[in-house]
């Protein structure tokens, strides 16, 4: 009886870390996305963050596919000369903090 509730917890342990290993690299697939609609790191001059707001400065903004963004779940974009305004929650500071690894 002991035998069976310890496999059934080793079961469940090694289904939760699976389950967890893959939110982790869904996250960091819809940033690289991201990255990608935004026409690239090398197209990326500055980033900042403002509450749920995440601002970025761009060397061309011409290369940004904004309804691409818009299907990854931001709420909202402005754009304003070379810089993109996008509303994406408190996923900013996250999407933030990736871009500055990868420059």
């Amino acid at each position: 009886m002991i035998y069976e509730y310890l496999i059934i917890g080793v079961v469940f342990a090694i289904l939760l870390l699976a389950i967890i290993k893959i939110n982790k690299k869904g996250v960091r697939l819809d940033m690289n996305k991201l990255v990608e609609y935004l026409g690239g790191k090398d197209n990326i001059l500055d980033t900042e963050v403002n509450l749920s707001r995440f601002i970025v400065t761009l060397e061309d903004v011409d290369k940004v596919d904004k309804d691409a963004i818009v299907e990854l779940g931001a709420k909202g974009i402005v754009e304003m000369d070379n810089q993109l305004k996008i509303i994406l929650g408190p996923d900013s500071k996250q999407l933030k903090k990736y871009i500055d690894e990868i420059k």
